[in-house]
């Protein structure tokens, strides 16, 4: 079985449905979430190797003379009613089959509506979490972007569930929590700018219990201020009394969680089964946007050098200068084209990586581009007229340790118009200059 089919059979697990998968073939049980585990004494899903689901489930030593297998299609729901006289209960039974590496495998969830009181309210509400959630994943797959069907489904769970805030909380490298994405009511404060860089102790509780593959349910905030004192305190200042979260996963890994908070305590329940069947979205919609990103920052990327390319240069000019003062400084790498051609162009490589090697601790914390094969632009916002100036001598002095010879032109503008081309001519010009005087000095001739 693929790791496909395990993640979604790790969406299943902590439900309070009863769910099942067998081969639909051999009738081998593959599968057990934690409630039918518990239910049938199993211990561990190990213990299901071998077993057939008519020998456990019906204490039978054949094929289920009920067994739909032969009806169920992939993609459809088969629905039934059945009274199961090893549990003497009744259940509402959704069969369905899917197909992975050509084994077709048999799902079924139950739903136990053994008690006459309450069947037709639980009935009822299983079948409307049902639409909320296909809703929810419509509204949301009709979006252009990852990040807006992320806020867009966060903000229908927190309505689904009358909840005060919905959010989404991502590791980032450090190892700490950011909030990355959230929902708030009318009338509730956002606390996402508060929730970022969470340190590992704050949290530490609740990824233990997602280790043990536990959901956080807290009917009443104050049940935990003695046993988990940080996230108390953490939960108490954004005026939390109840909540639900659900882990994230990716390959078996948690990548974070999300929840919602104050939703109605009778609610819990059934928010935390909401949230399950709404993680595999979440995540996929994660892994979206990291590809997105990372496609993104490809396109805008030289490979070799790892600076901006002419592509992140019409974004810097679009996104992030307003016309405020800047510096331009052009750079040729001079001699690459013989280097190249005498010694190889991974010889070439090396000294281009130098080039950039000087520019970079130069430059550091300014935008660095490459526009050519051996041309350079170092893009300088709000950098004063002087230090510009003493940047450039600073990069002279480290070309000379790094054997690497340039060609710099550099241009200082005030505020003013947007006139990037002009900017990059004049400084191209001087560039030239720069190069000329070089040629003559060394009695070169240079090369066109």
């Amino acid at each position: 079985m693929g790791n496909g089919m395990e993640r979604i059979w790790n969406f299943f697990e902590n439900m309070n449905e009863y769910v099942y998968v067998a081969d639909a073939d051999t009738h081998e049980l593959v599968y057990m979430n934690k409630k039918m585990r518990d239910t049938y004494g199993i211990h561990s899903k190990e213990e299901l190797a071998g077993k057939k689901c008519y020998e456990l489930l019906q204490n039978s030593s054949l094929p289920c003379t009920i067994c739909n297998n032969d009806e169920l299609q992939e993609g459809q729901f088969k629905e039934w009613r059945y009274f199961n006289p090893l549990l003497n209960k009744y259940f509402k039974i959704k069969d369905t089959v899917v197909e992975n590496n050509g084994r077709r495998y048999r799902i079924e969830i139950a739903l136990n509506i053994s008690s006459q009181e309450h069947q037709k309210n639980v009935v009822r509400r299983y079948e409307k979490l049902e639409k909320i959630v296909n809703e929810g994943l419509r509204l949301a797959l009709g979006t252009s972007s990852a990040d807006k069907s992320l806020d867009i489904i966060l903000e229908y769970i927190g309505k689904a569930l009358d909840g005060e805030r919905t959010y989404i909380f991502e590791h980032n490298e450090n190892g700490y929590d950011d909030n990355t994405y959230e929902w708030v009511a009318n009338g509730i404060q956002p606390e996402k700018d508060n929730l970022q860089n969470i340190p590992p102790e704050v949290c530490a509780n609740w990824y233990r219990n997602f280790q043990e593959d536990k959901n956080i349910v807290i009917e009443n905030l104050e049940d935990i201020r003695e046993e988990d004192p940080e996230q108390y305190k953490n939960l108490k200042r954004q005026d939390i009394h109840s909540l639900v979260v659900v882990p994230l996963y990716w390959e078996k890994k948690i990548i974070g969680f999300y929840g919602v908070d104050n939703p109605p305590v009778k609610s819990l329940d059934y928010a935390s089964n909401m949230l399950h069947i709404m993680g595999y979205f979440i995540v996929s919609s994660i892994r979206r946007r990291n590809l997105f990103h990372q496609l993104e920052r490809m396109s805008y990327r030289d490979q070799l050098t790892q600076f901006g390319n002419r592509y992140a240069v019409d974004w810097f000019v679009e996104h992030e200068w307003n016309g405020e003062q800047i510096g331009v400084v052009y750079c040729d790498i001079t001699g690459l084209k013989k280097v190249n051609d005498e010694q190889g162009h991974e010889a070439g490589d090396r000294l281009i990586i130098r080039a950039c090697e000087c520019l970079a601790g130069v430059f550091k914390g300014y935008g660095l581009y490459r526009i050519g094969g051996d041309e350079f632009l170092v893009l300088c916002l709000g950098i004063e007229e002087k230090d510009l100036r003493e940047h450039v001598e600073k990069l002279r002095m480290d070309m000379k340790e790094h054997q690497v010879t340039m060609a710099v032109g550099m241009i200082w503008k005030e505020h003013g118009p947007k006139d990037i081309d002009l900017l990059l001519n004049e400084s191209e010009r001087l560039m030239y200059e720069d190069k000329d005087r070089y040629y003559k000095e060394h009695g070169l001739k240079r090369r066109r």
